[in-house]
């Protein structure tokens, strides 16, 4: 499990370390490119279930810490997948590996 902390404040979403791989290679294209895009995730039960979402842009805060000394392998359809659904105007969705916003 790898962390994604975001803005001054350093609030984390704990997440996979393949999802998060995923994830930076997305946030990094879409900031290369000054776009913004919304990013939701939800909560499990163990978290009090619900939702969360955040606006990533050019000027945020954005650090990625991973558990696992390996890099993981990048699948190109999910890349794309995510690349379009952050494109969108519902933003990018974190599904199945997301955690607890903290």
């Amino acid at each position: 499990m790898g962390t994604l902390r975001y803005g001054a404040s350093q609030r984390s979403i704990r997440i996979d370390d393949r999802a998060l791989a995923h994830l930076q290679v997305v946030i990094t294209t879409k900031l290369r490119r000054n776009e913004g895009f919304l990013l939701q995730w939800d909560r499990g039960v163990e978290f009090g279930s619900g939702r969360g979402a955040f606006w990533v842009h050019p000027s945020c805060d954005l650090m990625y810490d991973y558990e696992g000394g390996r890099e993981a392998s990048l699948d190109p359809a999910e890349l794309d997948r995510m690349m379009a659904e952050a494109s969108s105007s519902r933003g990018l969705r974190i599904v199945a590996e997301e955690r607890e916003l903290v």
